[in-house]
């Protein structure tokens, strides 16, 4: 199964992104969203679930939870848009893996036998830091994460 995960669009969905994430079975978006527009787009690729980001503040924000817990795959995914406010236990709460957003940062790490990762910012470019997303590929229970530069420079 392979899970697209996305984060920081701030309501710019990339035609990179779009096609990166083309053939996902589920789609993840970390938060950041921007607009209602990006989550119609995103949900016609796959069935896709969204947590709200400290961005999102208007209306159409308000239906989108701050945290999600789903399974895929036979694996628990958590998603919640910044890592510094986990109110929950992963390991405690049988969570294998953690989507978050917020840096902007693009990182995976494996911590106490949960995953944690951020697939970094799709949308528009802060600092010096990467266009990016990642993919989760969960095989028999087995995840393996991968992060992708979408655009270079």
């Amino acid at each position: 199964m392979r899970i697209g995960l996305i984060s920081d669009t701030h309501g710019l969905l990339r035609p990179e992104a779009l096609a990166f994430l083309h053939g996902c079975e589920h789609i993840v978006h970390g938060g950041d969203i921007g607009d209602t527009a990006i989550l119609e787009a995103l949900a016609a690729i796959a069935p896709l679930t969204a947590v709200r980001g400290n961005n999102d503040r208007d209306a159409w924000a308000e239906a989108v939870p701050e945290t999600a817990l789903i399974e895929l795959g036979g694996v628990r995914l958590y998603a919640i848009h910044d890592l510094a406010q986990l109110d929950i236990d992963p390991v405690a709460a049988g969570v294998r893996v953690v989507v978050s957003g917020h840096s902007h940062r693009p990182r995976a790490e494996e911590r106490d036998g949960v995953l944690y990762l951020n697939p970094g910012s799709a949308g528009p470019r802060r600092f010096r830091l990467p266009i990016s997303a990642a993919e989760l590929k969960i095989d028999g229970g087995m995840v393996t994460p991968r992060i992708v530069e979408l655009l270079n420079g």
